[in-house]
């Protein structure tokens, strides 16, 4: 990490967690005492893998005494001596589990592994064992029976609303050998998420595309070319080039790599990945998840997984996720067959008569940008240092919250995280966020964006929120720092977005933290929104060796490209969302060909063409097996309505930079977390229901509008009546890191 302008170096602070593979006992451990960190951070320097399993016995040992106190409370059941204590509880456990999970996709050993395998399942059984808590769950009911005679404030209101739900979709209305059923799904997924992960992680560090010849590098520009020296020096294969499945590798050698067959063996490496028919292969598990998934949402009276899970979000029913997932299908299907129209004829000049294959795409679309826009990757790059970017990023936090970000020197996991104080704009504290961006073999893939402590209110004091962004980007080499592609940036922004929405939850209740998975984007997408527009290009897009700000034919050329390939990046997109809605709506589980099953949902029933390939193919969809977006990964196309017509509201006002409606934008968004539904917090913004006209024009599926006829989102059904096995009610989330997990931006 060559050029990060005014950070500390804060290598006195620093633990990898190869010493969290050491047997040696390190000391008291971390997670019994309170943390003498700077701003509460925990302390990586003192915590070792051996501490994890002591502190999850004794955390879930002191959740059950909790717990305990509830139930044998002789008293009658009050909001206060049920509900909030219900809320107060765990606390030690969940800060355990926070850290713990995060480390496990930020730096990972066999070590860290190990103790997944062995402590998930446990931690599954003590969640169940609470939500089934049939005298526990008899004085929440007791509560909530009684609740329009308490007196309670809105927020009061929701939280008990949204605990007994949570009961309630956990189980709590079933008989006991349901329940005794329910435990062993729930452990028995666990296990399963824990192997596929796993897999996946081996798969994406065995395979290496090693080149010798340096004809072979062919059209590959000089820091592509530098990155993998690098890293088959760092492999020990010096004098030769290396490319990897981890996306910096990837993307950049499809992009420009004049050798096909090359292009082909890596792709079709990354197309495979957990799909050999070894100890790796993901396809057994894909069928366990489903079945056990399925036999999941029968016992809790849905007809399908997908049922289950959409009925606690904003989109309500699986109709409604379809109907618009269909909306944006066709028209981009559409638009990818004209894209791929005009490459084939560039392919045929090199190649006549070929056919055009995946493999091609990047290749030829960066062949198109070109001669249509007189734009690439490698024009732009210059501009988009990671320095450059990340304080552009802080630019924009600062001139629409008049937040603050201050260097610190504080523990890190690895030597290459950051810290920064985050201070508000009367420059209190608001929290601590760290940065990790560069790719590792003990890291997952991807980016996202999770805390290692939550804000929480105690002895009615904030707890300000400590988290982490964490990415893959491409490393610097030799002189040159970091310089990110345009996509990139983008996912710096997007995590950002994620982060901001952490830094200003300001929710009295630890129960109403968390919003639904189909609106969890709508911050993290509203930032991107910023990153082409001309005013903030000027702001944070400088040459990173002569300091020119990008010039404004590049501004233009941006600008005019914005459409460029978006029948493709949507295609590949929406095909992986309705895999997911797919997989997950089969009503009657029976061992079925993962492979088959998706060309049947895609090639067969929705015409897919052969050139694009779902953005995640079934073996290595980390998001809907190990992650958090089981039957959600439409998420992101639900969360990118809201988030088109929410900047609309900037871009209508004449500012882009408005204060004032970004207040507005903190304070009813962002800082309210689950108080409220989403919709009602997204109304209180908008003054309106979310139109789906913006996110077709920012598409370039349909033309600008030129009246404000509304194209609204579909209506949400009224939600079951409380009380009956198939209430709404807060399913049990997966952890932040895991929720908000993305891979190059979604």
């Amino acid at each position: 990490m060559k050029r990060f302008t005014g950070l500390l170096l804060m290598s006195t602070f620093f633990m990898t967690l190869a010493s969290c593979g050491s047997s040696k006992q390190s000391g008291e451990n971390p997670f019994f005492t309170e943390w003498e960190t700077p701003y509460g951070t925990p302390p990586f320097d003192k915590i070792h893998s051996e501490h994890f399993m002591p502190a999850f016995e004794r955390g879930m040992s002191l959740h059950d005494a909790e717990i305990a106190a509830i139930v044998e409370n002789n008293d009658e059941p009050t909001f206060e001596n049920v509900i909030l204590a219900y809320d107060n509880s765990g606390q030690m456990l969940a800060q355990t589990r926070l850290v713990f999970e995060m480390l496990c996709g930020a730096e990972t050993n066999e070590r860290m592994q190990a103790i997944q395998e062995e402590a998930l399942p446990l931690l599954s059984a003590h969640n169940d064992r609470i939500l089934l808590n049939e005298q526990l769950f008899a004085r929440v009911k007791a509560v909530y029976d009684r609740r329009a005679e308490l007196g309670l404030d809105a927020e009061q209101s929701r939280l008990l609303q949204k605990t007994y739900d949570r009961f309630v979709r956990s189980g709590a209305l079933l008989d006991p050998a349901q329940k005794k059923r329910l435990q062993e799904i729930n452990e028995e997924l666990t296990r399963v998420a824990v192997r596929f992960g796993s897999n996946l992680l081996a798969e994406n560090n065995n395979f290496v595309l090693e080149i010798s010849d340096e004809a072979d590098l062919d059209g590959l520009p000089a820091g592509v070319r530098d990155a993998a020296r690098e890293k088959a020096d760092e492999l020990g294969r010096g004098g030769k080039w290396v490319f990897t499945l981890h996306k910096p590798s990837l993307i950049p050698f499809l992009t420009y790599s004049s050798k096909r067959a090359l292009r082909e063996e890596l792709y079709k490496a990354y197309l495979n990945r957990c799909n050999h028919g070894d100890q790796y292969d993901n396809k057994q598990l894909i069928n366990d998840f489903i079945r056990l998934r399925t036999e999941k949402a029968h016992l809790l009276g849905y007809p399908s997984y997908a049922a289950y899970v959409v009925a606690d979000e904003m989109a309500g029913t699986v109709s409604n996720v379809y109907s618009l997932l269909d909306q944006v299908w066709e028209p981009a299907l559409k638009r990818a067959s004209e894209e791929l129209a005009e490459m084939t004829e560039l392919l045929h000049e090199d190649l006549p008569g070929a056919t055009f294959e995946s493999w091609d795409w990047w290749y030829y679309a960066e062949k198109l940008r070109k001669k249509n826009y007189s734009l690439d990757e490698e024009m732009l790059r210059p501009y988009f240092s990671l320095d450059n970017v990340q304080s552009g990023a802080f630019f924009l936090a600062n001139r629409l919250y008049g937040i603050t970000f201050r260097p610190i020197a504080a523990p890190v996991y690895h030597e290459e995280v950051r810290a920064y104080e985050v201070l508000d704009q009367d420059e209190t504290h608001l929290g601590v966020l760290y940065f990790d961006y560069f790719p590792r073999p003990g890291k997952s893939q991807g980016a996202w964006c999770g805390n290692y402590v939550e804000q929480v209110y105690r002895d009615g004091k904030r707890v300000a929120p400590v988290l982490s962004i964490v990415c893959n980007f491409t490393r610097p080499t030799g002189s040159t720092p970091a310089l990110l592609t345009l996509d990139e940036t983008k996912t710096l922004f997007h995590e950002f977005g994620h982060a901001l929405h952490f830094l200003f939850h300001d929710v009295k209740y630890r129960g109403l933290s968390e919003v639904e998975g189909d609106f969890v984007e709508l911050p993290s997408q509203i930032m991107e929104n910023w990153v082409t527009e001309p005013e903030m290009l000027r702001q944070f897009a400088v040459h990173y060796r002569t300091d020119d700000v990008i010039p404004q034919h590049l501004i233009d050329r941006i600008r005019r490209s914005e459409y460029f390939n978006q029948g493709f990046n949507t295609t590949e997109l929406v095909a992986a969302a309705l895999t997911d809605m797919d997989i997950h709506s089969i009503e009657k589980y029976e061992p079925f060909d993962v492979e088959a099953f998706e060309h049947d949902a895609l090639r067969v029933r929705r015409n897919l063409m052969p050139q694009i390939e779902p953005r995640y193919r079934y073996p290595y969809f980390s998001h809907i097996f190990d992650g958090g977006y089981s039957a959600g990964y439409y998420f992101y196309i639900w969360a990118e309505v809201l988030d088109k017509d929410a900047f609309q509201a900037f871009k209508q006002s004449g500012d882009l930079f408005n204060r004032r409606l970004a207040e507005r934008f903190r304070r009813q968004l962002l800082a309210r977390g689950g108080s409220e539904d989403g919709m009602s917090l997204y109304r209180a913004f908008r003054g309106a229901d979310p139109d789906k006209t913006a996110l077709l024009v920012a598409r370039g599926f349909i033309e600008p509008p030129q009246t404000a006829d509304s194209v609204a989102m579909p209506d949400a059904p009224a939600r079951p009546v409380a009380g009956s096995v198939d209430s709404l009610g807060a399913r049990p989330r997966p952890t932040q890191a895991a929720r908000l997990k993305t891979t190059l931006k979604k």
